[in-house]
């Protein structure tokens, strides 16, 4: 499997809302990793898609991420909704951060596998209640083909090149 870049890739942030995120486990981690990964997206011009379950009782999106529109879902796996599918883009890699695991990231991403597409979930850019959970969710998606990768990874990655015009700045949002 190749490596990631930027101009085929698409970041797909999972129902980051505040209800969500005063249950799961080190949420400051997970939000401020994938903070990081929504800045490297934007500055080297990769499409990013929230989503949000239920968002009248759980809330939309914690502020540190809040996006410009977020794709609204009833359904756990988003491409159980319709209209979601087209929002990603023919032969995007999909790149995932998200809550819970277990569950919205999960379903979401077996049904993406699925669909013929090429996965990358962002293994400290995803959180659950419960470590376990997260790392039942890890090993599935990755034994039915998910790539599981690190925000550094994505970031670098993207780069290709420590030549990148973006180097420094993407390299700071690192550190």
């Amino acid at each position: 499997m190749p490596t990631l870049a930027p101009e085929n890739s698409l970041l797909l942030a999972i129902d980051f809302q505040p209800r969500l995120m005063a249950v799961i486990e080190d949420a400051a981690t997970v939000v401020g990793h994938a903070k990081k990964l929504r800045a490297a997206a934007s500055l080297l011009g990769v499409p990013t898609l929230f989503t949000e379950q239920y968002a009248k009782g759980l809330g939309t999106t914690v502020e540190d991420l809040a996006p410009m529109e977020a794709f609204q879902k009833m359904t756990f796996d988003a491409c159980g909704t319709p209209g979601f599918l087209d929002r990603l883009g023919e032969g995007k890699d999909i790149v995932v951060a998200g809550c819970e695991a277990h569950i919205c990231v999960l379903q979401t991403v077996l049904s993406l596998l699925d669909a013929g597409r090429r996965i990358f979930v962002v293994r400290d850019a995803i959180g659950s209640r419960r470590a376990e959970s997260k790392e039942t969710a890890v090993r599935r998606m990755e034994r039915h083909g998910a790539e599981i990768v690190t925000v550094e990874m994505v970031v670098f990655e993207w780069l290709q090149t420590a030549e990148h015009a973006r180097f420094r700045e993407a390299a700071a949002l690192i550190k």
